[in-house]
């Protein structure tokens, strides 16, 4: 058993057929069937089910998966910390909300780049309900990620920063010159949210329905952009971290509601597996977002 064939593994079972994973991996397809079989015949097992043009994976392929993700992670752990006594290498797979690219993240992982050239660095967008697993399973190395305070006993917390949420309108909206906004004043008012699955709708409903109000959502969606759109061209007020609407704050397209309601605690983060070693290459990357 190889990591090469752990990875064939892992890309076949990714894309549903031999045929996409081989391109994938720039091999050919009696290549990656070889492996399989090579794979399959050291285990004594099947690993997948054939079903015409595409397979899935049987009950001994998904235990497998779970080791060859950590084998994955072991491989890219051993390339970024056994050569690195002056310079880390390898692969560095990180999971970020999308809320913080806003801000000067681009800008640090151009410094990182700079800083360690040999780090292959891998960016995904995750949400609160899935990353957990990805860092168990290995699929990321870390995530930076923007929520309330997440406590759980498998996670390291790295880093922690406490930010804010707001109400954003357009200039010319009823609320946009009121003193002194609370929850009473958005009843039946239309407001603009993100996606079901995201903290920060479970954290204004939740306020909404302490005080009585009972929301009347107008847009649900998990782009920024188009919440922001919607709230330009008054269609609603759009409920969204403070560091996604800087740049409509300076052009004064939006204007931030001035809030006296209930808080919503929200912190930018940073978490590791309970079992990941901190190498220097995430060390490197979380002194630059504390910086």
């Amino acid at each position: 058993m190889t990591i090469t064939q752990l990875t064939t593994f892992l890309a076949i079972a990714e894309a549903g057929n031999f045929t996409s994973a081989a391109s994938n991996l720039g091999y050919a397809q009696s290549t990656v069937t070889m492996q399989i079989k090579q794979l399959e015949e050291e285990l004594g097992v099947v690993l997948f089910d054939r079903l015409g043009k595409t397979v899935s994976l049987t009950s001994a392929g998904e235990r497998l998966r779970i080791y060859a993700e950590r084998m994955q992670q072991l491989e890219r752990e051993i390339l970024a910390d056994v050569p690195a006594a002056d310079e880390p290498t390898g692969m560095l797979k990180l999971g970020v909300s999308e809320s913080l690219c806003y801000r000067q993240f681009p800008e640090t992982l151009l410094r990182f780049r700079e800083t360690y050239p040999k780090v292959d660095l891998r960016l995904q967008f995750v949400d609160h309900d899935t990353f957990p697993d990805l860092l168990k399973k290995g699929t990321l190395d870390l995530v930076y990620t923007l929520n309330p305070l997440i406590e759980r006993d498998d996670l390291i917390l790295l880093y922690k920063k406490e930010e804010t949420l707001g109400f954003y309108v357009s200039p010319q909206h009823p609320l946009a010159g009121k003193k002194r906004v609370t929850e009473q004043d958005l009843a039946d008012i239309p407001l603009l949210v993100t996606s079901h699955n995201c903290n920060f709708r479970k954290l204004l409903l939740t306020g909404l329905e302490a005080a009585g109000i009972t929301p009347r959502l107008a847009l649900e969606t998990s782009s920024k952009e188009i919440l922001k759109q919607f709230a330009v061209n008054q269609l609603g007020v759009a409920f969204i971290p403070d560091m996604s609407a800087e740049e409509e704050l300076r052009s004064g397209k939006l204007v931030r509601l001035n809030w006296k309601g209930g808080a919503f605690p929200i912190y930018s983060q940073v978490f590791i597996h309970k079992d990941k070693h901190v190498n220097k290459a995430i060390r490197g990357l979380v002194d630059m977002i504390a910086k």
